[in-house]
């Protein structure tokens, strides 16, 4: 089982990517999409489990600026706040919610070398 406190160092190595590095030795990158498809808000959680059961719900609304990290603030000593560009900033993320976010969806680095290649 993996340390489950706060991540030693986050970062924003690309304007798409989140980066987390934890004591135990883990570190991983993700994209800024996949951590906020994994926001822990109330609306968001009601908006997966409608997409669970209609299929008609599946498709994505992309709105300008909501894969855009604003800012991660600390909330206490057990997680941190999200505020995402299009104004969302309800969720909060704790640190065994991030620390599973970030084993879930490791970008291995051919995957995070080609986005970087993009811009």
């Amino acid at each position: 089982m993996y340390n489950k406190f706060a991540p030693k160092s986050i970062s924003k190595p690309h304007p798409s990517l989140i980066s987390a590095e934890w004591a135990d030795g883990f570190s991983s990158t993700i994209t800024l999409e996949k951590f906020r498809d994994e926001c822990t808000c109330a609306l968001c959680k009601d908006e997966k489990e409608k997409s669970a059961k209609d299929p008609f719900k599946m498709l994505k609304t992309f709105v300008k600026g909501m894969n855009e990290l604003k800012s991660l603030e600390k909330v206490g000593n057990y997680a941190f706040k999200a505020t995402w560009g299009d104004g969302h900033d309800t969720g909060i993320y704790t640190y065994d919610a991030i620390r599973e976010i970030f084993e879930k969806h490791a970008l291995k680095p051919e995957e995070i070398e080609k986005i970087r290649n993009k811009s």
